[in-house]
């Protein structure tokens, strides 16, 4: 499993980190809240293992916000704050499970494997990303850098095309078809214009195009990595 681990003390996360990778997992490591909170809603993860008692954002608020973003990620919760009503709070702010501190290692691997199996068995959300563009087609939302993207019944249609297609090249005729179920004209100039208003909306104020224009052939929605 990839897993985030949100942790301030740094030799508590070092066993963490030291016993997960021990047994095939990988794991990214976050000192503070802040930070930890970007990371998880920047990049995929499998599990999220969250302290409560952090620097510059609160554990609570960290899992809030991650849900609120990522409903589907699981969270535990391993917290020296281990009262009933701690719980609760945890529970209550999104946690899908609670374990206090101190904790038998063994104890954490078995809920980490408990909370994965069950994150398998859900129903899929059908969640797609291209760079810091997520498209939830469960929801229907769109957002980019964390801001959400406001399209008509068209251009969300155009964009989910594109984006379960990422990274290949689509004709003007495919997308036609598939989003207006109609035979393409070449004289009509429809997907183009659909085209430029996505693009006034997905790729306009930020540092990196995402739709492409394939000269002659079509678009293709991709990021563009330095090598």
């Amino acid at each position: 499993m990839n897993i985030l681990l949100i942790e301030d003390e740094p030799s508590v996360a070092a066993f963490i980190r030291k016993g997960l990778e021990a047994h095939q997992h990988t794991v990214t490591v976050a000192y503070d809240g802040q930070d930890g909170c970007h990371v998880a809603l920047q990049y995929d993860y499998d599990l999220v293992i969250l302290d409560r008692l952090l620097p510059s954002l609160h554990g609570l608020e960290v899992c809030r916000r991650i849900k609120s973003m990522k409903k589907g990620l699981p969270v535990l919760m391993l917290t020296a704050l281990g009262t009933v009503r701690d719980k609760v709070q945890g529970f209550e702010s999104g946690a899908d499970d609670y374990m206090p501190k101190p904790f038998h290692f063994e104890e954490l691997l078995a809920r980490i494997q408990a909370l994965h199996r069950r994150a398998q068995t859900s129903a899929p959300a059908a969640i797609y990303r291209v760079a810091d563009l997520e498209m939830n087609c469960y929801n229907r939302t769109v957002f980019r850098d964390g801001k959400e993207i406001l399209l008509t019944i068209k251009e969300y249609a155009l964009l989910e095309v594109l984006i379960t297609n990422k990274n290949k090249v689509l004709s003007r005729a495919y997308m036609a078809e598939t989003v207006w179920g109609i035979d393409f004209n070449r004289g009509t100039n429809l997907i183009d214009v659909y085209i430029n208003y996505l693009r006034s909306k997905v790729d306009k104020g930020f540092s990196q195009p995402l739709i492409h224009t394939v000269i002659g052939v079509g678009y293709v929605l991709r990021e563009i990595t330095n090598s």
